[in-house]
């Protein structure tokens, strides 16, 4: 019935909306998509521009990526609920000001100030992450999947650009690091403005509470549960490949092949393009099969054939291919992770329990990642241990794979 009453609402609710007001939302939702990435990917490019500049070893450096990844686990779970107390448009706005706030107070060229920064980056951006869908499902009731499509993509497409253009912005517009970082203020202060214009229009203001179902005891706890775990383990298994690539693969291809860091934040840049197919393509191929195992293995041959390519070549070409491999794998695990989290999940409560679980320890886990990747280079001055680390995370990642991709619920 509750349900029944929702899906009402949301209908009247689109049908009362003018032209103009959707546009408006539709216009706040992708700015603030925009800001959902290229204040973390853009870091990753410029760590040899910040390690000399203030005298960071690797581990430490990598700090600057972890911080904000283990915000993103302790906020994730704590953003609904701070959406249903201020209403969620008003908690985006929050997270926007929060994001602004870490950015700019990582322009000081001081350790203590770039990780504090990195912290409220984080904050900022899982505020956005774990509430902009539900946005989307309140203003955009109709085109669900559509919409998500269109931010999921301008997310993917920015933290491309992110990575692509922060070395260029330091080095050939002689910005430095600090300008390069700063800049991406820029965007976010766009998003306030015209999220801004959304919550002063009245018609387009969603509840400011959120009524809180119930769970059924019958349900028992999620953390209990060894499909959940799997499920969990798989997204945590495909973030920490992600976010060690977009740290430090442009310092990798600059040592292994003695590629200049501008070109090898490009190719961080292509390698997620190369994922827009896969993300796009793989769950609409995992909604076709009752269980995704093959496509699951399919995903890990590709991302290990990158790594083999990776550490046995030092040719342009070669390394541009292993690059390209590892983009279509991480975009094909990403979507893949994100859609298991309605597949496995037996009803939409136990999917929203499933969702916070899974981003909670997976961010978590990810944020160990690119620490312990700078650590082992630190350690033993070469980049061969960091490529075993991501290979055995690749064939972790089947593993678990496996048993997420069984057709069962939670």
């Amino acid at each position: 019935m509750q349900n029944k009453q929702t899906g009402e609402r949301l209908r009247q609710r689109g049908q009362h909306l003018s032209t103009a007001q959707l546009v408006l939302l539709f216009a706040g939702i992708i700015m603030l998509a925009v800001n959902l990435r290229p204040a973390l990917t853009g870091v990753g490019p410029l760590i040899p521009l910040i390690r000399e500049d203030i005298s960071l070893t690797r581990g430490t450096a990598g700090l600057i990526t972890t911080l904000s990844l283990l915000t993103f686990a302790a906020v994730s779970p704590m953003a609904p609920k701070i959406g249903s107390k201020i209403g969620h448009q008003r908690a985006l706005m929050v997270g926007v000001l929060v994001l602004i706030a870490g950015i700019v107070m990582r322009y000081v060229p001081e350790a203590v100030f770039l990780f504090a920064g990195s912290l409220l980056v984080g904050a900022g951006i899982a505020m956005l992450n774990v509430l902009l869908p539900g946005v989307i499902k309140e203003s955009f009731p109709h085109n669900v999947g559509v919409m998500t499509s269109i931010y999921t993509t301008t997310m993917v497409l920015m933290a491309a650009v992110g990575s692509g253009v922060s070395v260029p912005l330091a080095s050939s517009a002689g910005l430095g690091w600090q300008w390069s970082l700063l800049f991406w203020v820029v965007p976010a202060a766009a998003a306030v403005l015209c999220w801004g214009m959304v919550l002063k229009n009245r018609q387009l203001q969603m509840p400011g509470r959120v009524r809180v179902v119930e769970r059924s005891n019958s349900e028992g706890s999620i953390w209990k549960s060894p499909l959940a775990w799997q499920v969990t383990l798989f997204m945590g298994l495909q973030s920490i490949g992600f976010y060690v690539t977009i740290t430090w693969l442009p310092d990798i291809l600059n040592n292994l092949g003695n590629m200049p860091l501008a070109a090898a934040g490009w190719l961080v840049a292509l390698m997620q393009i190369a994922s827009l197919p896969a993300t796009f393509l793989t769950p609409i191929l995992a909604g076709r099969f009752r269980n995704q195992q093959g496509i699951i293995a399919v995903i890990g041959v590709i991302a290990v054939l990158g790594l083999v390519l990776l550490m046995t070549n030092t040719s342009p070409f070669m390394l541009t291919i292993a690059v390209l491999f590892i983009g279509l794998a991480q975009g094909g695990s990403i979507s893949l992770a994100l859609a298991l989290l309605s597949i496995r999940a037996s009803t939409p409560q136990r999917a929203a329990d499933l969702s916070g679980m899974a981003q909670s320890v997976g961010y978590f886990m990810a944020a160990l990642g690119p620490i312990l990747v700078g650590a082992s280079f630190d350690a033993w001055e070469t980049w061969m241990p960091a490529l075993l680390i991501l290979m055995v995370v690749s064939v972790l990642q089947i593993g678990a794979g496996m048993g997420a991709g069984r057709n069962k619920e939670v």
